[in-house]
């Protein structure tokens, strides 16, 4: 038989090394040395070949429009909504189309092959759905982009928020998203966990919302969230991103809701990067890490993974779309610095993820053909040392290729 691609002599995440043939755009066979011919070798060896990286928590249509229509000079939350709310009055289809395509050539370069990205449908445009849903389609086949319908000024908070999301789904739209935090009482938060879910429920589909991102430890609606999955029967399908007021809860508290969490199995998502720059603001000293409880969740067997969240936008003036610098500040920040809790923060950019967005990637026979080839030979040298992505392909394509750079230093000593 002739395979259309075998990557040769790669080391897995689990350290072992074999070779990976690529058939139909599936994954035809793992191991250690297939001798069969193909149309393409890719020779990997002593090089970490893993499942693509994935962001499964991004603001595509506000991506690479930083200092538009001016800079946040607080650095919070909500000056960058502030802001977001003029910038989306302002641009065209056409400018959120460019910039989420610059946005996608540059992740996928670093091996990024799927992306969840919340799409703002309170523009009475309509402009950051359209804009999104065309992307979609200009990029399918290379990179996975799954729409979130999401209220940036609030299901009940804003006039029409439920049926903007409604239209957003009718339109083609994955998600259901909210941001109960945002509503106007802890009530009205409620309600705007209850009302995604039974919608989600109502049509089949998954749930993600922006939850608790806020230093207020009574901010509590993940325990809504959970609640309200179980009794629609979501379990599986909703996630809770950012979860930061978890940072600030009294522990006896958090001893009860994790527990919860890990009943209703809802995902948490957190964003070290904008967590770690937003929260806190209103701290002088101690400050606090503004991260949500990492390494707590994954003990109770929460399915746990990191976003990037913001690149050059209203909110961060940073980020480069390499979810291998998300993994690296997030394990600083949880202090996750053994050696299994490195390789797992690897695994919450790659396949934790992919858990949470339902997406059949994996090394394994019969699994999409999506990996990413490493100029490195282990999951904790690939986040210390962010190397070139050497090959990146997606169904069985190579859509990406980097040439290291080599320094040479001056001798002598």
């Amino acid at each position: 038989m002739t395979f259309d691609l075998i990557v040769k002599g790669g080391l897995l995440p689990d350290g072992r090394q074999a070779d990976i043939a690529i058939a139909a755009g599936r994954i035809a066979a793992v191991e250690p040395c297939i001798t069969a011919q193909a149309r393409e070798v890719i020779d990997a060896t002593g090089r970490l070949v893993s499942p693509p990286l994935i962001d499964c928590h991004f603001h595509m249509d506000a991506t690479l429009s930083y200092g538009r229509p001016r800079v946040n000079t607080s650095g919070t939350l909500l000056e960058g909504i502030a802001l977001w709310g003029e910038l989306k009055a302002q641009q065209s289809r056409e400018d959120i189309v460019a910039r989420a395509l610059d946005y996608c050539r540059q992740a996928m370069g670093k091996g990024v092959l799927a992306i969840r990205s919340h799409v703002d449908v309170t523009d009475p445009n309509f402009r950051t759905v359209e804009a999104l849903l065309e992307v979609r389609d200009i990029i399918k086949g290379k990179i996975d982009l799954q729409l979130v319908a999401f209220p940036q000024d609030g299901w009940l908070r804003a006039a029409g928020g439920e049926a903007r999301v409604i239209r957003a789904l009718d339109a083609g739209v994955d998600v259901v998203g909210g941001i109960p935090h945002f509503e106007r009482s802890m009530a009205d938060g409620a309600a705007a966990v209850r009302a995604p879910c039974r919608l989600a429920a109502e049509r089949g589909l998954m749930v993600d919302l922006h939850c608790d991102e806020t230093d207020d430890p009574l901010s509590r609606h993940i325990e809504t969230l959970a609640a309200e999955t179980i009794a629609f029967g979501l379990q599986g399908r909703v996630a809770g991103s950012h979860l930061t007021s978890m940072h600030s809860m009294d522990n006896y508290y958090v001893s009860k809701l994790i527990p919860l969490i890990a009943e209703s199995q809802v995902a948490a998502i957190a964003n070290p990067l904008i967590n770690i720059t937003l929260q806190g603001r209103a701290d002088t000293y101690p400050k606090r890490r503004g991260m949500t409880r990492v390494p707590e969740l994954l003990a109770a067997g929460v399915t746990v993974a990191f976003g990037q969240d913001c690149v050059m936008d209203p909110w961060y003036p940073l980020g480069s779309g390499d979810m291998l610098d998300v993994a690296h500040m997030g394990l600083h920040v949880a202090l996750m610095t053994g050696t299994d809790q490195m390789r797992e923060a690897f695994q919450m950019v790659t396949e934790a993820p992919a858990r949470i967005m339902g997406l059949d990637f994996g090394l394994c026979r019969g699994a999409r053909a999506s990996l990413v080839v490493h100029d490195c030979s282990t999951p904790i040298d690939a986040i210390r040392l962010r190397p070139a992505r050497l090959a990146v392909i997606s169904d069985g394509s190579v859509v990406a290729r980097t040439t290291p750079s080599v320094t040479t230093t001056a001798q002598g000593w």
